[in-house]
């Protein structure tokens, strides 16, 4: 990585890095819903919709443990799923045109695997890297013992 990619890395926040990934998902997400059709375009939409909720709930709270939002957007996409069983979602979709893209229509069992692959890959990528000091000390002596007084020195 070059000095000046890394430099502009730094300088990014941890929110502005989730608003970029979250657009680019977005934009995805938008592009497989025009141009992909039948259950593979399906199931990319699905878990593309699962990835953009985490970086929602990521966003929205970004000091909660990494694996807070993959599993809340597991649980609010599945509730949703859950939900097409019922009149429901067709009924709002009524009420609030477009809504379609949040609430669905059609329960698909399908449909759950494809939103735990789409938080699968976005818990993957968040995980701090190996050798990474997150939640841990930061000196550069982070796992050193802490240092004794020289025998003989009065403790304070």
């Amino acid at each position: 990585m070059s000095t000046s990619s890394l430099s502009r890395r730094s300088r990014l926040s941890r929110r502005g890095r989730l608003a970029v990934a979250s657009a680019c998902i977005l934009v995805a997400g938008l592009a497989v819903h025009a141009l992909a059709d039948g259950p593979v375009g399906g199931f990319a939409g699905d878990a593309l919709y699962a990835a953009l909720v985490a970086m929602i709930v990521a966003f929205a709270v970004p000091r909660a443990a990494r694996w807070v939002a993959p599993v809340v957007a597991l649980a609010f996409c599945w509730a949703i799923e859950v939900l097409q069983l019922t009149p429901l979602p067709r009924a709002i979709e009524v009420a609030v045109p477009g809504s379609y893209f949040v609430f669905g229509s059609t329960f698909q069992w399908i449909d759950l695997v494809a939103y735990a692959v789409g938080v699968a890959v976005v818990a993957a990528v968040s995980r701090p890297a190996a050798g990474s000091s997150r939640d841990a000390r930061t000196t550069p002596s982070g796992g050193a013992p802490e240092r004794r007084p020289p025998e003989g020195t009065p403790s304070r």
